[in-house]
């Protein structure tokens, strides 16, 4: 890991001198930021390896979009949706065979299932684990619609798909995650 710098600047000090090319002000934004946008990372990608390209490829664009934000919003906001549209990226750029790969429901009902919640926050690891689990696309609208807060029509046009398809899946999601974790906790 990078040594850290002892000065911490806000986020409009950093993020100008990373603007300006200096190379501790790009490590001490990536190493302020690399754990969490990593987690964001692991709820989108399947494994371990392909959350790590992901974050490689999200930060070689915040890096060179530095310049776009406009300190309106929080930097790390403005990153997460970065990292966020990478993972998208990376799944309409997998090969067709692989993005085809889509669990569709047996019903066709769009009936929202009830949220998923776990006894406790100790569980984490295990409900990271089960999302990761779930197909590709399921993946991506569960954690669109649950974590990211979009709607389902700004996740139909993120992954040109219908409203009721990014329904269903989310459904389906639901359900398979119920599946899962019941079992382990009730």
């Amino acid at each position: 890991m990078f040594r850290r710098n002892k000065v911490k600047l806000d986020d409009h000090a950093l993020v100008a001198a990373c603007q300006r090319g200096e190379e501790w002000a790009l490590r001490q934004l990536y190493e302020v930021h690399y754990r969490t946008m990593y987690g964001v990372c692991l709820r989108y990608c399947r494994s371990e390896a392909d959350a790590q390209d992901v974050l490689q490829d999200a930060f070689v664009k915040v890096f060179g979009r530095i310049g776009d934000w406009r300190g309106t919003g929080s930097l790390a906001g403005w990153i997460r949706r970065i990292v966020v549209g990478t993972a998208i990226d990376r799944y309409r750029n997998l090969r067709p065979e692989l993005a085809l790969r889509v669990a569709e429901p047996d019903w066709e009902s769009t009936e929202e299932v009830g949220p998923c919640v776990l006894p406790d926050e100790g569980h984490a690891e295990v409900l990271a684990a089960a999302i990761r689990s779930l197909p590709d696309r399921c993946r991506l609208v569960f954690n669109l619609f649950v974590i990211e807060g979009y709607s389902h029509a700004e996740i139909a046009a993120e992954l040109n798909i219908s409203e009721g398809t990014s329904k269903s899946q989310l459904a389906y999601a639901r359900k398979q995650l119920q599946t899962i974790l019941q079992p382990l906790f009730f």
